[in-house]
């Protein structure tokens, strides 16, 4: 029997508060069950694992990134597009540093196919990259590129590896105008060919 009105939708919430605050790797199935005062069996009506529960964790999480991301693509292309979406991943990154590692993590393909917020964050990835008229295969190893550097760039920024004392708003903008510059001038294989 549902205990304190919890529903899953308020564990997984509360989850991914806790994600956040704890961080992902310390997110327990009794940590939840300590946030609602009541005990880890309690919360079992609504998740059954710590997997699952990280799973939730990722679901709920991904759907927030991808709206933050569409809102900052909406109307753009080109390098709007791209700074629009890089500073909105890097605000999601640093405001839910465990949500964030979560929406990372690989999932279950039976969890991650149906994750509409997964799937959307794909379809914003590229068509944010849409406005530099890349083509396939090429637009797949530019969305790699810009993924890595991105989550490259933020994963150091929430552990605090960034040790000099340069300015990491100043370095952001300058990565920002490299990726800009390089997916302008993107190498295809028709050019490789000439």
């Amino acid at each position: 029997m549902p205990r304190q009105g919890l529903t899953s939708a308020r564990v997984s919430a509360a989850a991914a508060e806790l994600a956040d605050t704890v961080g992902l790797s310390r997110l327990t199935v009794a940590a939840v069950a300590r946030h609602f005062g009541v005990t880890d069996a309690a919360l079992y009506t609504h998740v059954r694992s710590r997997d699952a529960l990280v799973e939730q964790v990722a679901v709920r999480a991904a759907a927030a990134f991808a709206d933050r991301l569409a809102l900052a693509v909406a109307g753009r292309s080109g390098r709007e597009a791209l700074v629009g979406f890089g500073a909105a991943w890097r605000a999601f990154a640093r405001a839910h540093p465990g949500q964030y590692a979560a929406t990372q993590l690989p999932l279950p393909p039976a969890v991650g196919t149906n994750s509409a917020g997964h799937l959307r964050l794909i379809e914003l990835s590229y068509a944010m990259l849409r406005g530099y008229g890349l083509d396939e295969p090429e637009l797949t190893d530019a969305l790699r590129f810009v993924r890595s550097t991105i989550h490259g760039f933020v994963s150091l920024e929430n552990t605090e590896g960034f040790g000099h004392p340069r300015d990491v708003d100043v370095s952001w903008s300058s990565i920002t105008d490299a990726m800009h510059n390089t997916l302008s001038n993107w190498p295809s294989r028709n050019r490789e060919r000439q």
